[in-house]
């Protein structure tokens, strides 16, 4: 049994590592307080911050949320800009521009399809003050996100989005190593939002604290099918191919890929891959000869690969109509604090 297979399937002998899963939580919580005070130190960011991350490692769904948060915040007259760690990049220095030519090498998988689906200015680097600092230098941005760094406390933060896959919930609950957690489950309490991707909401999810607020549902819609080669982009019921594909993934969980082709009506073959794996030629050179569909974050990694009868699925974030007026007032708010603070130390 893995490590990982353990921490979901809450496997017994996971008892032995707690003194090393309370250590971990004892050197978290006192690394969230002194990063905290070089947060609110370096708190000079012009705009609202806004934190999409997670609190257990591997994919809960923070990319597409944040997909769908960029299209909120234009629909509202926004103009975000991203900041991401760009995880298993290297790009030649940081700070680093991600552009729609960058390859996944260099810009990271997920920064990468970030811009392609949305042609958001974004800059990678580990030390997001400075992702921020160059974003706010080079581009007219008036709101940033920040891709995954909820743990990254040193940039201070205006708003916290937390994202719980719906299915695996925070696992046996316990911190690293004996539990798939990056911080302690009360965390969730003080984000202003808590996402919950797929499965039955709140009700399927064990092991969530007392929440600061309502948790917000998320599902991913399968929306389309596009070819990696030139052809025509198809919806799951205008499939003209065997219904009996190769599926891959290289994503935290690559179940929900697999279960979301199935509701389609696919019979996939799966070829789970490690989360940001790479993709080599002969990794699509599968027998029998049948259509391959892959995540858009592994078709990223396949541009110049040119690979024939392959797809990619999209899928889209589907959030809850009252989130948008939610996030949108209290974006309001905020602004009209800023400005009752400016006007004090104006009048002082």
């Amino acid at each position: 049994m893995s490590l990982q297979h353990a921490w979901y399937a809450r496997a017994g002998w996971l008892r032995l590592l707690r003194p090393l899963s309370a250590l971990f939580t004892h050197l978290v919580r006192r690394r969230c307080r002194r990063l905290r005070q070089l947060g609110a130190a370096a708190a000079g960011i012009p705009v609202p911050v806004i934190i999409v991350g997670n609190i257990s490692i591997g994919g809960t769904g923070k990319t597409p949320l944040t997909i769908v948060l960029i299209e909120i915040l234009r629909r509202h007259g926004y103009r975000p800009g991203v900041v991401s760690r760009g995880y298993g990049a290297k790009p030649p220095t940081y700070p680093w521009t991600v552009t729609a030519d960058s390859r996944p090498s260099e810009g990271g998988d997920e920064p990468c399809l970030i811009v392609q689906r949305t042609g958001v200015p974004l800059v990678i680097d580990p030390n997001r003050v400075e992702a921020v600092r160059t974003l706010l230098q080079d581009h007219a941005c008036n709101l940033i996100i920040s891709d995954d760094g909820l743990q990254h406390y040193a940039l201070a933060r205006d708003i916290e989005i937390a994202v719980v896959d719906g299915v695996r919930g925070l696992g046996n609950g316990r911190c690293l190593p004996e539990g798939p957690l990056r911080e302690p489950p009360e965390r969730l309490a003080s984000v202003d939002w808590v996402v919950i991707n797929g499965g039955d909401g709140m009700q399927g999810v064990q092991g969530l604290p007392v929440l600061a607020a309502d948790a917000v549902q998320m599902q991913l819609a399968p929306m389309a099918l596009v070819p990696l080669q030139d052809g025509p982009v198809l919806t799951g019921d205008g499939w003209p191919y065997s219904r009996r594909v190769h599926a891959l993934a290289g994503i935290g969980n690559p179940s929900r890929f697999f279960d979301t082709l199935r509701l389609m009506g696919f019979d996939p073959i799966e070829h789970p891959l490690m989360d940001h794996a790479e993709i080599q030629p002969e990794m699509l050179e599968l027998e029998p000869q049948l259509p391959i569909i892959m995540t858009e974050k592994d078709a990223v990694k396949c541009r110049q690969l040119t690979p024939e009868n392959c797809w990619a699925l999209r899928v889209d974030a589907q959030l809850p109509e009252g989130f948008e007026q939610q996030l949108i007032q209290r974006l309001a708010q905020l602004s009209a604090q800023q400005t009752g603070q400016n006007d004090g130390s104006q009048t002082a």
